[in-house]
C-alpha cells in the first residue's frame, strides 16, 4: 500500500513540474484593464483611458497617465457584450468611446512597459457602458485630513444627494475604506496620473465614490471599499 502512495505521489510530482515549464517561461500573471476606448484598435494597438482593474493592473499602472496602449496581435481575441451574450468580432469593430476589459498576461512583477509588449488575450467591448452597476453612487466631497493603511479620513463639505442624506445628524469628518482594486489619481490640472495611497497629500481636495447597497447606513458604506478615490479631481462643470 505504501509503494502505491508513494508512486502516486512521484507521478503527481511529474505532472507539477510539467505545468511548471509547459510555458518555456515563468509563469504567467492576468492584468486586467478597464477604462474606454480613445479610438477603434488599428496597427496592434488598443488605446484606452484606464479607469479600473485588478490589483496587479493597478500595481502596474503607478505613476504613469491614464491614457495606455495595448498590443494586440493573431491570438488576441476580441469579444463584443449584448444583453449578456459576447460575440467575436474584429477589431475594427469597436468602436471610440467604447468601454472595454483588456487582460493581458504576463510574468508577475512585470512593469507597465512589458505588460503593454504582451499581445493582449482578450478584449471584451462592453457598449457605452462598462458594466451595469448593480449598486448605487456614494459620492464624497471634500479635504482629507489623514490616510491610514487601508482607510483615508475626509472632512466632507458636498457629495451626491445619496451621500450628504447620510451624513444628516453626522459629523462633517468620516473615514472611508479602500482595498486592492481602488483606483487612485492624481489630478494635474486635467491630466489624471494613477498613484497609490502614500502618495496622497493631506489638505488636499479629496473625491472618494463608493459603491454599497440601496440604503445602506453609513457605517456600511464606509466599510465598503471605495472604487475610486480622485486627488485634486477638478469639480464638475456647471
Amino acid at each position: 500500500m505504501r509503494t502505491k502512495t508513494l508512486i502516486i505521489s512521484f507521478a503527481a510530482a511529474l505532472l507539477c513540474a510539467g505545468a511548471a515549464t509547459a510555458g518555456n517561461g515563468p509563469a504567467k500573471f492576468l492584468f486586467r484593464f478597464q477604462g474606454q476606448l480613445t479610438a477603434t484598435p488599428s496597427n496592434g494597438g488598443v488605446s484606452i483611458n484606464v479607469q479600473g482593474g485588478n490589483k496587479a493592473a493597478l500595481r502596474a499602472m503607478l505613476g504613469a497617465p491614464v491614457t495606455q496602449t495595448f498590443a494586440y496581435g493573431t491570438n488576441t481575441e476580441f469579444l463584443k457584450w449584448a444583453a449578456g451574450k459576447p460575440t467575436i468580432v474584429q477589431a475594427g469593430d469597436l468602436a471610440a468611446g467604447d468601454y472595454v476589459t483588456v487582460n493581458v498576461r504576463a510574468p508577475r512583477g512585470s512593469d507597465l512597459a512589458a505588460v503593454e509588449q504582451q499581445q493582449a488575450g482578450i478584449v471584451g467591448d462592453h457598449g457605452t457602458q462598462l458594466f451595469k452597476p448593480d449598486k448605487p453612487l456614494y459620492l464624497f466631497r471634500g479635504t482629507l485630513t489623514s490616510v491610514g493603511s487601508s482607510t483615508v479620513t475626509v472632512h466632507v463639505t458636498g457629495g451626491d444627494r445619496r451621500a450628504l442624506r447620510l451624513l444628516i445628524g453626522s459629523s462633517s469628518d468620516q473615514t472611508f475604506t479602500f482595498g486592492g482594486e481602488t483606483i487612485f489619481l492624481l489630478w494635474q490640472g486635467k491630466v489624471p496620473t494613477v498613484i497609490d495611497a502614500s502618495k496622497l497629500v493631506v489638505g488636499d481636495r479629496i473625491v472618494v465614490r463608493i459603491r454599497a447597497a440601496a440604503k445602506s447606513s453609513l457605517g456600511e458604506v464606509e466599510s465598503t471599499p471605495a472604487n475610486h478615490i480622485g486627488d485634486r479631481e477638478p469639480a464638475p462643470a456647471k
